[in-house]
């Protein structure tokens, strides 16, 4: 299967976009939506590291700019010891309509992601009612199994 991304081009509408964003910030966000570890599911492990070797910024540069994609635009989660990074609107944004294959694909992702919070994050806004299953399949059932667990 090609791996390849799509970008809408309503993402220059988005007021976050237009009315907040500097031009790094765009830069940043569209590299996190195209880099080369991004997957179906929208969380993917990736270094700070190779971030910053990509974009050609040092570290603390792209720390600060997670810091604010994270606390100010809320618009990704990163978990630094998992090295996983979600974006919220994925799901939005590239999840509508998908066949058997991506089914299965997404499937498979979703296996790999450590961090089960960030399946979560990502689900909240995936309108395609059979994907936000698939998502909750992942998260409900260790919701279940730990409340329960707690409970006695």
């Amino acid at each position: 299967m090609a791996k390849y991304r799509i970008v809408r081009t309503d993402f220059w509408n988005n007021p976050i976009v237009m009315e907040e964003m500097s031009p790094e910030d765009k830069y940043f966000y569209l590299y996190l939506l195209t880099n080369p570890q991004t997957t179906q599911i929208g969380i993917y492990r990736i270094t700070k590291k190779q971030m910053a070797f990509d974009l050609g910024y040092s570290i603390e540069s792209v720390q600060a700019l997670m810091d604010r994609f994270t606390q100010h635009y809320n618009l990704i989660r990163y978990n630094p010891e998992t090295r996983e990074l979600a974006i919220k609107n994925w799901g939005k944004d590239h999840l509508e309509n998908c066949g058997k294959p991506v089914m299965d694909c997404i499937l498979s992702e979703l296996k790999e992601v450590e961090d089960r919070s960030l399946i979560r994050y990502v689900a909240e806004l995936i309108r395609n009612p059979d994907i936000r299953s698939l998502y909750e399949s992942f998260y409900i059932h260790e919701e279940i199994f730990f409340g329960s667990e707690e409970k006695n």
